[in-house]
């Protein structure tokens, strides 16, 4: 449930169309030598509540209070006297142990009513959080797994209590977010829900040796930008399972481009906080409340402003996915396959990546995992959707890298060598696609391998 939702994670622009390629230039020129300590704070958008009884599964304000929240979005100096660890040591002191004590559904279900009645837990988020246990153990049980029911009762406890801890207290995320790993590791209990839904034995890495060089440059000092297809909320783990035997190391040092919706939604934002993020606002819902739409690109700047810094340092590994949102299926045909990339989005990080100090690569990844998770779909404005998840295997491929200058050798104008790059990326990454629809929707394994991706199951 992650960047993962309309990003989730979804990815997005970092500038407007509006900002020229000069201006981009000299931003990037003035943000990698900037050494502010200004830290924004991103607040909770949420829209008007639903007239319908069913509610999405999270809490809503009134749009005064939407603006009101908006005001307090400000550049301030100031940093927090307590470190992020020490912060999340005072949540868990003052944090109830409702759902941690409960040993059996029955009891895990009387917890929510019970939290519900006492006006402890909005009534939205409780059906949410009922839903999401019904389809969460529906999914496991199609795994076959002996221990179905207890990995059910074990990771929901898990999962409702992060959520419920939210609700007291909720976690706000800074324009940079480092994954949260004590007291509590959101981390390793992200994996360990995303975990079960994952069929291993139908599941596949494209070229793993990509990878290995990925790691090496890592440790040399270089930056790695993924340019991905995005496809559930669930997709930074899926990542990190895929790659756990081999390349954890790049798992966990990865960084998700998110967007705010990932990051409001109390379904979704324990998992969030398990990751490393750079928080921004979705173009797809840059103007859903259209006196905010201002303030958004304002905190996209800043938000812009700590990826210079990080690029700066070098070592950093950045997944974008420049579609802007997940993948959808066709409507009339119902087949799936990455959503169109944003020719600007993924100009505006190349020239980042390009003006920081330390060298840097640009690779192209594919992901297929929409049937663990699926999205909405269509695009929804409001925070909250229905979860469907399932057991389904999943596919994680790269390519080697592509350079710019190789692609766009041959154009007349800045325009068209953004255009051609553009969709040589997308080329790439739907290739890689393809050869994973095979392998898993097609059943042909690990035989669905070709001469640029070649296809294997690590964890074997």
């Amino acid at each position: 449930m992650y960047i993962l939702s309309s990003a989730t994670f979804s990815s997005t622009t970092f500038f407007t169309p509006r900002v020229s390629s000069s201006s981009l230039l000299s931003s990037s020129s003035s943000l990698s030598s900037s050494t502010s300590n200004s830290k924004l704070r991103l607040v909770p958008l949420r829209s008007s509540p639903r007239r319908s009884s069913s509610a999405c599964p999270c809490s809503f304000y009134s749009s005064s209070k939407v603006r009101a929240m908006a005001e307090m979005v400000k550049d301030k100096e100031e940093e927090s006297s307590l470190s992020a660890v020490e912060s999340a040591q005072r949540r868990e002191t003052k944090h109830s142990r409702t759902f941690l004590n409960v040993t059996s559904e029955e009891e895990l279900l009387s917890a929510i009513r019970m939290e519900t009645e006492a006006g402890r837990l909005p009534s939205n988020v409780a059906s949410g959080m009922e839903e999401l246990y019904h389809n969460y153990k529906n999914a496991i049980l199609q795994s076959g797994n002996p221990k179905a029911d207890e990995i059910v009762l074990s990771n929901m406890t898990a999962a409702l209590d992060r959520i419920f801890l939210d609700i007291e207290d909720p976690f706000v995320f800074s324009p940079y977010h480092k994954a949260l790993r004590e007291p509590f590791d959101y981390y390793m209990f992200g994996q360990n829900y995303i975990r079960p839904l994952v069929d291993f034995r139908n599941s596949y890495v494209g070229n793993i040796s990509v990878f290995y060089d990925m790691e090496q440059k890592l440790r040399q000092g270089h930056n790695i930008i993924l340019i991905s297809n995005h496809q559930t909320e669930a997709d930074p783990a899926v990542i990190a399972l895929l790659l756990e035997t081999t390349n954890p190391h790049l798992a966990e040092k990865m960084t998700y481009i998110a967007g705010d919706r990932v990051v409001t939604d109390p379904l979704c934002k324990p998992f969030s906080i398990g990751r490393n993020l750079i928080c921004v606002y979705s173009k797809k819902h840059m103007n859903d409340v259209p006196e905010l739409a201002e303030m958004k690109r304002k905190a996209n700047t800043r938000s812009l402003k700590e990826m210079a810094l990080l690029l700066r340092g070098g070592s950093q590994i950045i997944w974008i996915a420049p579609s802007g949102g997940r993948d959808r299926p066709d409507p009339v045909t119902e087949e799936w396959f990455p959503a169109p990339f944003d020719a600007s989005a993924l100009d505006n990080l190349r020239r980042l990546a390009e003006h920081s100090a330390a060298p840097g690569h640009i690779y192209p990844l594919a992901l297929l995992c929409h049937n663990i998770m699926p999205p909405p779909r269509q695009v929804e404005k409001e925070i909250g959707e229905k979860r469907m998840i399932a057991f389904h295997g999943t596919g994680l491929s790269v390519a080697r890298e592509i350079s710019f200058s190789d692609i766009t050798a041959s154009c007349e104008s800045p325009e068209e060598a953004k255009e051609a790059y553009t969709q040589a990326l997308y080329n790439a990454v739907t290739e890689q696609y393809n050869v994973l629809k095979s392998a898993i929707h097609g059943k042909q394994g690990l035989k669905a391998s070709t001469p640029n991706v070649s296809l294997s199951q690590t964890w074997n």
